[in-house]
C-alpha cells in the first residue's frame, strides 16, 4: 500500500525531517494530555518550538501531524525489530529474544503508542488504511519468526495457530503501554517479559503433547 505524501514547502530533507521530528515530539505530549481534536496546530507549533507560520511549510492540515506520529512509530519499531533479531535462527531462545526485543521498543515508545491508540480514529479515509497496513507488517514479522521455528520443528503450530499466535505477542507488547496504569505498579518491564514469554511458550508447546 503506497504511503501518503506529506507535502512541505521547504525542499531541504534534512531540515524537514529534523522539523517534523520537533513537531512529532511535540504534537505526542499534546495529544496524550488533550486529544487530537482539542489540540490546535498554534499549540503543536509552540511545544515544537517554532511559530505557526514556520509550521505550515513542513505539513499542510493538522492530520498530517497525527499521520506522521503514527508512522514514525511503526517505522521505528520496525527498524529496531529488524536490526536486533535475526528471524532465520528458528529456536526458542530466538523467539524469546524476539518478544523481548519488541516488548522493550514498546516501552520506549509508550506515550507514541497511547497516543497511536487513541487517535488513529482520526485518520482520513485515505490515511487509515495505510497505518493499519504497517501493523499488519509488524504482526507478519513474528509469523515469520515463529514459521521458521516450525520449519525447524521446534514448534508444531498449523498456519491458523502461527497468525494468531503472533497477533497475540503484537498486542501483548502495545498492552505494556495502553494497561500501563495499572500493569507498571505490578511487574516490572523484565517480569512482564518472562511472565508473558513463558505463558505463550506454554500454550505453544502444548501443542506437541
Amino acid at each position: 500500500m503506497k504511503k501518503r505524501e506529506v507535502l512541505a514547502s521547504v525542499k531541504d530533507e534534512r531540515l524537514v525531517k529534523k522539523r517534523r521530528n520537533q513537531m512529532i515530539k511535540g504534537a505526542i505530549s499534546l495529544f496524550k494530555q488533550k486529544g487530537f481534536h482539542r489540540t490546535t496546530t498554534r499549540e503543536i507549533a509552540k511545544a515544537s518550538g517554532f511559530s505557526i507560520g514556520t509550521l505550515y511549510e513542513y505539513i499542510r492540515q493538522k492530520e498530517d501531524v497525527l499521520y506522521l506520529v503514527c508512522d514514525r512509530i511503526y517505522d521505528e519499531v520496525h527498524e529496531r525489530m529488524e536490526k536486533d533479531i535475526g528471524t532465520h535462527h528458528g529456536t526458542i531462545e530466538s523467539f524469546k529474544l524476539a518478544i523481548a526485543r519488541y516488548f522493550k521498543v514498546i516501552d520506549d515508545l509508550q506515550d507514541e503508542v497511547l497516543v497511536m491508540y487513541q487517535e488513529a480514529k482520526s485518520l482520513s479515509k485515505e490515511s487509515l488504511p495505510y497505518v493499519l497496513n504497517k501493523e499488519m507488517q509488524m504482526v507478519a514479522m513474528f509469523e515469520k519468526i515463529l514459521q521458521t521455528c516450525v520449519n525447524n520443528g521446534v514448534f508444531q503450530l498449523t498456519e491458523q495457530e502461527i497468525q494468531l499466535f503472533a497477533h497475540n505477542i503484537f498486542v501483548l507488547g502495545q498492552m505494556w503501554a495502553f494497561r500501563r496504569w495499572a500493569l507498571q505498579k505490578m511487574y516490572t518491564l523484565e517480569e512482564y517479559i518472562e511472565l508473558q514469554t513463558d505463558l505463550l511458550l506454554r500454550g505453544i508447546m502444548e501443542k506437541r503433547s
